[in-house]
């Protein structure tokens, strides 16, 4: 498996949104790359971000429910993280978001959303967020705990 692109918005200390491409030959071409800053800069948030747009799932904060969503950055109405990634099995995007009611700061979450679709075409591959993993760890070969201990 190998990351392409990561997109993200308001997740912890990163407000706004964001888009890192691996792809970029500032990347591609030095072959490794470091995440260095102080304390509270956003490195932990990156690799969360990677983790909510695969499995909806952190390795600091689990899954994000309903009820409960620690990593939304404060005073914000919405959050996602997205990932283009290509494995043998081919190039794909997989998209997480949650949302306030109505964007507002003091609204009431809402269920958040997760698909997986084509990377090339953008044809959405699933979208009932119980069975995305699934089709995840089919088209990466790994499952959640998995990713996160090779990463």
């Amino acid at each position: 498996m190998k990351i392409l692109e990561l997109r993200f918005k308001n997740l912890n200390s990163l407000y706004g949104e964001w888009i890192i491409d691996f792809t970029d030959p500032e990347y591609a071409s030095n072959g490794i790359f470091a995440l260095i800053g102080p304390t509270g800069a956003g490195k932990s948030t990156i690799l969360d971000a990677i983790c909510l747009a695969l499995y909806g799932a952190t390795p600091r904060l689990g899954k994000i429910t309903r009820s409960s969503n620690e990593i939304m950055s404060r005073q914000t109405g919405d959050c996602y993280a997205e990932v283009m990634f290509e494995s043998q099995a081919g190039c794909f995007r997989c998209h997480w978001e949650q949302r306030r009611a109505r964007k507002k700061i003091d609204g009431k979450l809402q269920d958040q959303e997760h698909q997986i679709s084509d990377g090339i075409s953008g044809k959405p591959i699933e979208t009932k967020k119980s069975l995305v993993a699934g089709v995840i760890e089919e088209k990466t070969g790994m499952d959640f705990d998995r990713f996160t201990r090779s990463i």
